[in-house]
């Protein structure tokens, strides 16, 4: 794997685009606006990085999505089937509007994106790290009290995939398991936000109580 694709260039996607970038990775970057309003980033990010639109970021061998929620209806349902996919996405009712069996706790988050995507291999992540530690936390292999990032998803080696990414970005991984279980990481969970190394993390896991949001 070689090529990261950008769905949503805002704090999230760019973050993603630069330590991709400074890992080797080739990036396709896309946004709402179209490859004209990324000029600035791609500038920023040099030779590997190429504006696109949704369906060229689509083409690239591992896509992030990290767009707002209530915006994920908007890409074409078909577009990533088949695609491994990290899904970012994180509940806002303020930003996102109600969504009914996210506030009855009937499917989660990474759950209702992948009932959209349903052709897509699913993997959540990077929903539970601020932006900027996306490249200020990160660390070598090794190095002790690295921080930890989770993977959830129903697919062993699309998670393996994505694994395999955040670890060469700078982070150690915790698979917590399938998309059903990542509520445990969901906004208002003890680890959704704090820097966590590996064993922490797993103790704000099996903590996770689920509520009616959760």
């Amino acid at each position: 794997m070689t090529t990261l694709g950008l769905i949503g260039s805002g704090h999230i996607g760019s973050q993603l685009a630069r330590a991709a970038v400074a890992h080797g990775y080739d990036v396709l970057v896309s946004n709402s606006r179209g490859p004209d309003s990324l000029s600035e980033l791609i500038l920023e990010l040099g030779e590997r990085a190429t504006a696109g639109t949704t369906a060229d970021a689509a083409t690239a061998d591992l896509v992030a999505v990290a767009i707002p929620l209530k915006d994920v209806q908007n890409i074409p349902a078909d577009l990533l089937g088949g695609k491994i996919v990290i899904d970012t996405s994180n509940y806002y009712p303020r930003r996102d509007g109600t969504i009914a069996p996210l506030d009855a706790g009937e499917m989660t988050v990474s759950e209702f994106v992948q009932a959209h995507f349903a052709d897509a291999r699913l993997v959540k992540a990077f929903n539970h790290i601020q932006a900027p530690a996306i490249t200020d936390d990160a660390q070598s292999a090794g190095t002790a009290e690295r921080r930890a990032l989770i993977v959830a998803g129903d697919d062993d080696d699309a998670k393996k995939i994505v694994s395999g990414f955040i670890d060469a970005i700078g982070f150690d991984v915790l698979d917590i398991g399938p998309l059903s279980a990542s509520w445990r990481i969901e906004a208002g969970t003890p680890a959704f936000g704090p820097r966590r190394d590996r064993e922490e993390l797993e103790i704000d896991i099996a903590q996770a109580t689920r509520s009616a949001r959760h």
